[in-house]
């Protein structure tokens, strides 16, 4: 279908036998593949990260099917870097995981057959958005340079830190509402000036509290 960049996170196995056979002719893809030891590690320069999953969480991510999203990978491909999450096979992605994705790509099935074997949903997906790049029905919305996983999950240890200091969070409701948080900055799709100006404003609170201290 035309990708090239193909990340592992902390295979098993890998390189294998098996994995060549099964590759059917496509060993450029393989020997090229990036192996990581954590999904964080493996998203560090995306901005835009679509997590896979036929789950519907507590606190959702904005969800698109995969022609729609398609579409919006092919345009937002043009300035940012996307990266498409496939969790295992037995149980995708975990909560965890998802937190790190700021859209979710649901594929309509039967719901009560609602998780795909990962080669099906990989190459369903991967189809459409070979599909989306040879016509003119991409969404002509203009681009902006966005933040990456790196810059923004440094600014949410920032705020969290920064949160604690102020006692807005506590060792109660730190989980529940950190994740909220991350939630509604997810869903704004922050730039990288954005990302920069919200850490400024942490510096300054936590300056002046230390200046208060004194």
């Amino acid at each position: 279908m035309e990708l090239e960049h193909l990340y592992l996170v902390n295979p098993k196995i890998f390189p294998h036998v098996n994995a060549t056979a099964l590759a059917a002719g496509a060993d450029d893809l393989l020997e090229r593949a990036i192996i990581t030891t954590s999904l964080k590690e493996a998203l560090t320069d995306s901005e835009i990260v679509f997590g896979t999953s036929a789950r519907i969480r507590a606190l959702p991510l904005p969800t698109l099917d995969p022609k729609t999203a398609a579409k919006f990978i092919i345009n937002e491909a043009k300035v940012n870097t996307v990266s498409i999450v496939f969790g295992r096979e037995s149980n995708g992605l975990s909560n965890e995981e998802l937190e790190l994705c700021n859209q979710q790509l649901y594929i309509p099935s039967n719901p009560n057959f609602s998780s795909l074997n990962i080669a099906a949903a990989v190459q369903l997906i991967a189809y459409e958005i070979k599909m989306a790049n040879q016509t003119d029905s991409v969404i002509a919305a203009p681009t902006v340079d966005l933040a990456n996983t790196e810059a923004i999950q440094s600014f949410y240890q920032h705020l969290q830190q920064t949160l604690i200091t102020t006692k807005f969070l506590n060792l109660k409701n730190l989980p529940g509402l950190m994740a909220k948080l991350k939630r509604l900055f997810n869903r704004a799709q922050l730039e990288k000036t954005e990302i920069s100006i919200l850490r400024g404003a942490l510096t300054s609170i936590n300056t002046a509290l230390q200046k208060e201290q004194k």
